[in-house]
């Protein structure tokens, strides 16, 4: 019986060292660019304050757009660099309500029910191109980016003021034809921070309400008598979720009646939230969960596992597909009207370009994959890779001596980490074969 004992305990010592080596080995990605942040912070010596409410300004503005990858991941296409697609579909629409001078929240909600039509027909036509280019989604996307840009800036450079006819100084050219460089979005009461100001409310006690409602979620999963193995399999996840969410209430309660704060820190206190956006945010992850429940979910889940199968079962797999690459071309425009509206100027022929590689960048930071991608890992990357873009220049400066290299180190950010990130997925795939 003793050894009996000692063979069960070596097997659960083994078990535990090879999680944590497959934790380790899943998430190193991840895992570096944690402790490149954090080291950035340490070296930029940049106040706390500023960090953080650069932060929540950059999650605000930027996840909706990173949520848009998921599903086309799911649906087992790779990462749609083609999200540039929707990009350009938002700014269309965002072009139109300024053109007709539709001011503030309503030119916003105007905007997004635009950018519907538009990114759809655009959506359908990307979807279908990839569908002719199986095993190849990532770079097809990639090209048709290229070739819609191209597209788009015959229409917006020549075709305005020619064949569309258009009489608008603020925002044609001089010589009557093609759209300016640059459009202010606060001019005429624009859409400048249309829904940023909607409602902002004080970071700590949303703190609190957002961990009140974290831990309600994680009891109810750890308490419903569903499916026992699955709940004993995610059992972990959700005492996870208490604790993050006990970490929440404890952190809001401490900040919001200022007990025990130091005094370097007390400039938090007011920082504020744009509780609107974020609300867009929540509700796009959640309806990135929420699908995956769906019939249509399950299918973008089979289609992503194995098409041959999903195909013998019935489901129409490149039907499947189009709907998962129009869903993202839609999000993608929709995310790009939140991006702009907070920054409150658009650059006609640059706002767009790199909105894919900044959004694939985050993710993969997050610890998605070309195969898996969830809210969780979004998010997560939006704010390892915005951390390390808000304290690179500076910790370079305090370094180096030279806030340039930080700037270089930018680029190196949104390049590299898509070339080590596929890199190492496939190492992993082959890793995995050979084991």
């Amino acid at each position: 019986m003793t050894e009996e004992k000692i063979n069960v305990q070596s097997e659960d010592t083994q078990s535990l060292s090879k999680n944590i080596k497959k934790l380790l080995f899943d998430n190193m990605v991840t895992i570096m660019f944690l402790i490149l942040g954090i080291l950035g912070v340490i070296f930029s010596e940049l106040p706390i304050f500023f960090i953080v409410n650069e932060l929540l300004t950059r999650l605000a503005r930027n996840s909706f757009l990173v949520l848009a990858l998921i599903i086309p991941v799911l649906a087992g296409m790779g990462l749609n660099f083609a999200i540039t697609v929707g990009a350009m579909a938002g700014q269309a629409a965002i072009l139109m309500v300024v053109h007709w001078k539709i001011p503030g929240i309503y030119g916003f909600i105007l905007a997004w029910i635009l950018t519907i039509p538009i990114a759809i027909i655009l959506g359908i036509l990307t979807g279908k191109l990839l569908n002719k280019t199986k095993g190849q989604e990532m770079i097809a996307s990639l090209i048709t980016g290229y070739f819609a840009n191209g597209i788009y800036q015959f229409i917006f450079l020549f075709g305005i003021g020619t064949f569309i006819p258009m009489t608008n100084k603020v925002l044609i050219l001089g010589d009557g034809v093609g759209i300016r460089n640059t459009v202010d979005l606060a001019r005429n009461n624009g859409i400048k921070y249309s829904i940023d100001n909607l409602a902002k409310f004080p970071l700590f006690p949303v703190l609190i309400v957002a961990g009140i409602l974290l831990a309600l979620f994680s009891i109810y999963q750890l308490t419903k008598n569903e499916e026992k193995l699955i709940v004993k399999v995610y059992r972990p996840k959700y005492f996870a979720f208490l604790g993050l969410s006990a970490l929440l209430i404890i952190m809001g309660l401490l900040f919001t009646f200022n007990i025990g704060i130091p005094i370097n820190l007390q400039p938090l206190r007011m920082l504020k939230i744009p509780l609107a956006t974020l609300g867009l945010v929540a509700l796009s992850g959640v309806f990135h969960i929420l699908i995956v429940k769906t019939k249509l979910g399950q299918k973008f889940r089979t289609v992503g596992q194995d098409k041959h199968i999903a195909s013998v079962s019935g489901i129409n797999v490149n039907k499947i597909r189009v709907i998962a690459i129009t869903i993202s071309t839609v999000l993608a425009g929709w995310g790009q009207i939140i991006f702009l509206q907070n920054m409150g100027i658009m650059n006609t022929y640059g706002s767009h370009v790199q909105i894919a590689l900044f959004s694939i960048a985050a993710i993969l930071i997050g610890g998605a994959s070309v195969t898996k991608a969830t809210v969780g890992q979004a998010i997560l990357g939006v704010i390892l890779f915005h951390t390390l873009f808000i304290v690179s220049p500076r910790a370079a400066q305090n370094i180096f001596g030279d806030a340039q290299i930080g700037e270089f180190f930018r680029n190196f950010i949104s390049y590299g980490v898509i070339g080590v990130a596929l890199g190492l997925y496939a190492w992993k795939k082959r890793f995995n074969k050979t084991a």
